[in-house]
Parts: structure tokens; sequence; C-alpha cells
């Protein structure tokens, strides 16, 4: 599908990329891997054409299409959510306007056996399968589909672009990507403004899609669930892994030990050559050996390692007061924005050394509830603050507090104490900050940049009950591996707002989780919560929603007791209810299919070439038998879940 070959690519003195070559095939799922500053927004940039090589070939076939979803993009504040989505149907909005001219021109003439009537007639047929296989009339079902998936409610789909923030932007530029569906999907970091939901929507999305798929991805478990097939972009090459990427990580374990002792062998080899010729370079009984050892010598290929895996950074928190028994006590805490509610009767104690995660979907009140710990904002109820808690707190706009006359190093070397003052450069390193980054100017940054070096200072105050809310959005595997360390080595207290599973996984010890105005307690790690959410919850059926009822600030990873009687005859009712709706859809399906095939057959015929009327029948039963097969896929999803709870 692309094939790249001999690739280079020169921004300075040092190349990014020399000689190489790889092939990205039909239905791949590829994890594309590297330190920061490998060069894989690049690569994505090159596959997509937005960006030249400076050698090398990069072939796409003509007919194929790529959609690509950049880190960072320029958006549209002009319309609404629905009517900017829309736009990944311009083509067959298009379409429908050429068969509109072609119908109507068939309408007005009257030359019906000439060879250009026949022809039209042909075309219009050729045109309007390729319209209907595109997805027809049908394609605002797939928008709804599509932005709910992605987080975005009903109520959304008619607010205009300009009153989201630039994360849920980029969830409507995503949509529209992938209602497109091209043949081949680049994405760059697409899971940093998505919460744990719609990330588990876009895995299944993404493992259903026929479309190739080559990401850059921080979120571990995300790449682990998608990808089957590793790139990893070192020392400017290309070494590529058929395996997912946790296999790959394995891999590429024994492959660097093979290559550390191959250099060690190089090393030694080179050593001992230069050796022989300094000790007989003024011999002549050994002048020829000299000159074989020194063409020996320039005859080597230099065997390079990735230096970013020989450095292990590991930081501490710096001692801080012990806090109270109970640093944060909410009783009965409310927030609401005039007649909207965020939350109401929210009761919960958190305990000193506690690691918790407040998941949810965006805009149930997660960083509203970090707002009132924080006191920011005024709320109802009572929520208590513990003796000699000290609290340090990161969200996205304390990257707006540093101060932009500063250096990178200067802004840590100002906040650095103790031993951690002869570690700065490490530590700036571990977070994509070494070498000559680490003299820009605050001012310079971009966003992510300023978000990551608002961490650092954070990890170098003495606090005791840390709030992060999102921390890992613009951090790498290796700094994310360092962050995760240093919390759970903490004394403290941390609470941590994140849609994360890798980074939350082994961490926090308590979940609660914000969803219809509630916030509910759920024991356990973050895949304990997963689990019992998956089990305790049905999905959206054509008679509405199915929840099983949790008390109020009840712990939910409680043993559930089998269904009594009356629940299972219910459960029964429903259940022969569902599967009477399945098999009357599949008639109309049947029904619906047989008479396509009978007008298949008369449209053929040349005389009913102008019959507009069975033209007209044709098209509206193939968009009937789109819509069946929609309910029918709900039908059969409800039904299957609600025997999932007998």
């Amino acid at each position: 599908m692309i094939s790249v070959e001999g690739l280079k690519v020169e921004f300075g003195v040092k190349p990014l990329f020399v000689d190489v070559s790889f092939v990205v095939n039909d239905r791949d799922r590829i994890a594309l891997v590297g330190k920061n500053g490998a060069g894989k927004s690049t690569m994505l940039k090159i596959l997509s054409g937005l960006q030249q090589p400076t050698d090398g070939i990069v072939s796409i076939p003509n007919d194929t299409t790529i959609g690509y979803l950049p880190q960072v993009m320029k958006l549209q504040d002009d319309t609404t959510v629905r009517e900017e989505t829309r736009k990944a149907f311009s083509d067959n909005m298009r379409m429908k306007a050429r068969l509109e001219k072609m119908q109507q021109e068939m309408a007005d003439r009257t030359d019906y056996d000439s060879d250009e009537y026949i022809a039209l007639v042909e075309r219009f047929t050729q045109e309007h399968e390729r319209y209907m296989m595109l997805g027809g009339e049908n394609y605002e079902a797939e928008i709804e589909r599509t932005l709910t998936g992605l987080g975005f409610t009903r109520d959304d789909f008619e607010r205009p672009t300009k009153e989201f923030s630039g994360g849920w932007r980029m969830r409507i530029e995503l949509a529209k990507i992938l209602l497109r569906k091209p043949d081949v999907l680049l994405l760059d970091e697409p899971t940093n403004h998505l919460d744990i939901e719609s990330i588990q929507w876009l895995e299944q999305f993404l493992a259903q899609s026929a479309s190739a798929v080559v990401l850059v991805s921080h979120d571990r478990a995300f790449i682990n669930n998608v990808t089957n097939r590793t790139l990893e972009i070192t020392c400017g090459h290309v070494e590529d892994y058929k395996v997912k990427y946790d296999e790959y990580l394995v891999l590429r374990k024994e492959r660097r030990e093979q290559q550390l002792r191959a250099y060690e062998n190089q090393q030694k080899e080179i050593a001992d050559t230069k050796a022989f010729i300094e000790r007989f370079r003024y011999q002549a009984t050994k002048a020829v050996q000299v000159q074989q050892r020194i063409r020996q010598l320039e005859k080597i290929v230099p065997i390079e390692v990735d230096e970013v895996d020989n450095k292990v950074m590991h930081l501490k928190f710096p001692p801080c007061l012990r806090s109270g028994d109970y640093p944060v006590i909410c009783d009965e805490v409310g927030k609401s924005y005039g007649d909207h509610l965020v939350f109401e009767h929210v009761t919960l104690t958190i305990k000193r050394g506690e690691k918790v995660a407040f998941v949810g979907k965006n805009g149930a009140g997660k960083s509203t509830l970090v707002k009132c710990i924080m006191g920011e904002i005024p709320f109802t109820g009572k929520l208590k603050i513990g003796h000699n808690v000290q609290i340090g707190y990161f969200a996205q706009n304390q990257a707006q507090l540093l101060d932009d006359t500063l250096s990178v190093y200067d802004t840590i070397d100002q906040v650095a104490t103790g031993d951690m003052r002869l570690k700065i450069n490490n530590l700036l390193g571990a977070f994509m900050f070494g070498g000559e980054v680490s003299d820009k100017k605050v001012k310079v940054l971009s966003g992510g940049e300023r978000s990551r070096l608002a961490m650092i200072k954070l990890l170098l105050a003495p606090v005791n009950l840390l709030i992060l809310d999102e921390p890992t959005n613009h951090l790498d595997l290796p700094s994310k591996d360092v962050l995760k360390e240093a919390i759970k080595a903490f004394d403290g207290t941390a609470i941590i707002v994140s849609h994360d599973r890798e980074f939350l996984d082994g961490l926090v010890d308590k979940v609660f989780e914000f969803a219809d105005g509630k916030v509910i307690e759920h024991l356990g790690g973050i895949y304990d919560y997963l689990r019992v959410h998956h089990a305790d919850t049905i999905q959206q059926a054509v008679d509405g929603q199915i929840e099983e009822k949790v008390p109020e600030n009840k712990v939910t990873a409680e043993k559930v007791g089998k269904p009594s009687y009356l629940e299972l005859k219910e459960l029964q009712k429903k259940i022969n209810k569902m599967e009477r709706s399945v098999k009357e859809s599949e008639k109309r399906i049947t029904a619906m299919e047989k008479r396509i095939k009978e007008l298949d057959s008369l449209l053929m015929d040349a005389k009913n070439a102008s019959n507009m009327e069975l033209v007209t029948e044709y098209t509206s039963v193939k968009q009937k038998i789109d819509e069946e097969n929609e309910r029918w896929f709900m039908f059969s999803e409800s039904l299957s879940e609600l025997k999932n709870n007998v």
C-alpha cells in the first residue's frame, strides 16, 4: 500500500534518517516508536505527503487515500460541531449533486435509443452504486455515532466549535478523519485529549476498520490493544518487529544486548588495531602489516547503540511534613453552574498515604471537584482539608505561570535543592529537555513542553498532597515511567485525574467514578474498576439505557447476589421481546434483498434503463436495507447483553 525505499532526511549536520526502507501493507496495525527527537512525527508527515525527504522514494498508489491526524493543527471556528464534522462527507455531497444532475438530464432527454443516452444511464448506474457503497444518505447516523463515541453529547452537536477547548476541537478533527474511511490512517498521539471511555471506543473502531493504521502514542495499553507490528526509529534507521509492543520490548532488549556485545567486541578490535599501528608504525620490517591494519581500520563500520537506553532516571520527592490522617474529607458537597448540575451529595474521605484516581467522562466534574479542594471555586456542603496538608497542584494552566524570561535549566535550578541540584541535567533529559534544549527560553516552548516543565517543578516541591490533572498528556513512555515510579515511592497522598490506564495500573488503590452528577467509590485498582464497570453496565439499546442502580457512595466492588425469581422473569420477558425484534428485522432484510435482486434484473433490461420509477425504488430500498441492518445490529447487541445478565 505504501512503500518506502532508501529514505533520507537531513535537517542539520547529522541526518535524521539514512537509507530507511519498509512497507505498510493492507490492514497493518503499526506502532511507530522511538525516543523523542528520533523523527516519529517527521516520518508521519512524509508518509502523508506533507513533507518531502532529502532522498529516497515514498510510493503510494494513486487510488490510495490517507487520513492524517497531527498533534497540533489549525482548527476552524465558524461552524457548529455537526456542520464541521459533516465536511468529512464533502465527496458524498459532490457525488449526490452529480447524480441529481444526471437524473435530471435523463428525465429531460427523449433520445432513449441513442448511444449517448445509454452511456449516460450506465454512468449514472455506476456512480449511484459507488455512492451507495460510500454510505449514501446514511452519513448523518455515522456522524452521530462517531461523535458520541468520542465523548460528545447530542446537545453538543449544534453548539459552535469555538465554544470548545482545543482538546475537544481535536476530537472533531479525529471524527472527520475516521468518517472519511481512508485506506491508511496516520495518527500522531490520538489519545492525548480522550477519556477512558473514548479511548476504548477508538480501540474498537480501529479493530473493526479496514484501514491500515500507523500511530504514535505514549499510551502503552492503547498501542498494545490496537497494533500488531512495531517500527522502532533508532540511530537514524528503522527496525521492523512483526509483534505487539510488549513483545517488541522483550525482543528489543535481546537485540540491544547483542548490539552491546558486538559494540564492545568492535571497540576491543579497534583498540587492538590502533595499538598495533602505534607500536610498529616506525619499524620497516612491519610496514606492510601496519598498512594492512590501517586499511582494515578504515573499512570498519562503527556499530551505534542508542544512548537513551543507557540512562535510568530515578526521581524521589523531597522530604515533607507529615499531614493529618485525613487530608481530604467531603460531606454532601455539591456544585452547580446556574441550572446545570455538575454533582451533588458527594461524601468521601481520602486517607493519608492513599493514591486515588478520579475517572469519568469529560465534563463529569473531576476537575471541578479538584478546584473545590483547592478552594478556587465556591460549593455547597462541607469540605475539610486536614491538618498540616501542603498541596502540590498540577493543572494545564500551571504551564502559563512559568517565567518566560528564564531558560529551561534556570527554571529548574531555582527550585532544585540538595543532591537533586547535581542531577538537573539527568532530570531534564528524562523529561525530554536534554542537550541544547535545556538552554531554550521558556517563552519559545510549545504548550506541551511548558506542561512538562511545570510538572518537573512540581516534582521538586516539598508537598504531602499531590493533585495531578491529566499529568501524562505530553509525556513519552520513559518519562511516564519516571513519574509513575516517583509517585509510587511518594510518602504522601495523591489524587490523579487521568485517562491513562497503563499509568494508573499498579499506582492507585481506589477509584472515584464521576457520572450522572454522582461520585461512586470503587475499591481496587483501575482494571478492577473497569471489570466491574463492564459487568454492571448494559449498553444503549432501542428500549433505553438499562443500568444496575448503585447506592450512592457505596463500594461497587462488593459481590452482587444472584437475581431473584421476579428479576429473572422480567429479564426473560425482555430477552423474548428482543429475540422477536431480531427475527422480524431479519425477515424485513430478506424481503428487501429479494426485491433488490428483482430490480437489478429489471434495470439490466435496456427498455427499463430510463424508467425513473425503478431507479428511485432501487435507491429507496437500498437505503432502507442499510437502516434495517443498523437496527438489526442494535437489536443483536442488546440481546447479547441481556443474555449475559441471566
